[in-house]
């Protein structure tokens, strides 16, 4: 597996990482312990080296099911949580919480389900309103300084709200959905991050599954899997966004590839900073996704790729208006 640097950081990690979140959270019924175990541990031996999670995962069951597979090759793996989040014992989300005893209370109980003794990447999972984010910045810059976490990172955050963060504690990562039907990041955020020297996690590089085209308007959604409530996975919009992947498909036909290899290579080609974070649950999948690291588009596969994006218009928002969870 390719390695990549998260900006400036010296972060370095496989140039593809795991979204681990569906295993445990948000895509229908959990997998079992002993699958999840072993998806996270083929995934390692296959070279990924970043692993994604947050204590809302479940809550709480996907840090600990990180912490059992991962014990083994601790030292050899970036491990990335969240804080930031309040929520009932339902696992509901009630809204935001970054006050800075919150952060460390997070924190502590994060540690001891991952079974380590410091976080290689701690993210606010979520922007909030009641606490200046300096204070956020400067309780993570304590907690560097404990030698409790290694890099401080955002998610979902604005310029103004990073440029802020990163003058208190140096801001390794922004976590936010980038893909091919999603492109925002471009125009909002991608100018200061090369100006600051921060890296870019990429989470739902596959447009959550969508861009594989194993999703079309007959697909039945269980309650617990977000894409229910998405706006753009209603069954109205997935009959217009299949026009996307249907041209998806002709460029993976030409390349002799796949609609989730072109999706993971083209966020690949974008930047040197980027590192996308694809979930799966499948073997299959996580095989199929990593070849994506060896596979090269040269400008000429780009242009055609942004010729055909030019012709699609993407309906739908990209997620549940109540939720803080992307």
């Amino acid at each position: 597996m390719r390695k990549r640097k998260l900006g400036k950081s010296g972060l370095e990690v496989s140039a593809i990482g795991l979204g681990c979140m569906g295993l445990s959270y948000g895509r229908g019924s959990q997998v079992s312990e002993h699958d999840g175990i072993a998806l996270i541990r083929s995934a390692f031996e296959r070279g990924i080296t970043l692993f994604d999670t947050a204590e809302v995962y479940g809550p709480f069951t996907n840090e600990v099911l990180l912490g059992k597979a991962l014990a083994p090759y601790r030292d050899e793996v970036v491990i990335a949580t969240k804080f930031g989040l309040d929520f009932d014992e339902q696992g509901v989300i009630k809204g935001t919480n970054s006050r800075p005893e919150n952060i460390r209370a997070v924190a502590e109980a994060s540690l001891r389900r991952l079974k380590t003794e410091v976080i290689d990447l701690l993210y606010q999972h979520s922007y909030d309103p009641d606490v200046p984010i300096e204070d956020v910045a400067g309780t993570v810059k304590e907690l560097i300084e404990e030698g409790k976490v290694k890099h401080f990172g955002l998610s979902e955050a604005d310029p103004q709200t990073i440029r802020r963060a990163h003058a208190v504690q140096a801001v390794s990562a922004l976590q936010c959905e980038y893909s091919l039907w999603w492109r925002e990041p471009e125009q909002s955020t991608f100018s200061l991050l090369e100006e600051l020297g921060i890296g870019l996690v990429a989470f739902s590089p596959l447009g959550k599954g969508f861009l594989t085209g194993a999703i079309d308007d007959k697909t039945k959604f269980e309650k617990s899997d977000i894409r229910a409530s998405v706006p753009r996975f209603s069954e109205e919009n997935r009959k217009h966004n299949a026009a996307l992947v249907e041209l998806l498909g002709k460029i993976a036909d030409g390349l002799s590839i796949t609609r989730a290899q072109v999706a993971l290579a083209w966020v690949l080609a974008r930047k040197p900073w980027i590192v996308p974070i694809p979930g799966t649950t499948k073997l299959k999948s996580l095989d199929e996704n990593l070849l994506a690291a060896d596979i090269k588009l040269n400008s000429e596969d780009l242009d055609s790729i942004d010729k055909m994006l030019a012709l699609v218009t993407i309906t739908g928002g990209r997620s549940p208006q109540s939720s803080a969870i992307k």
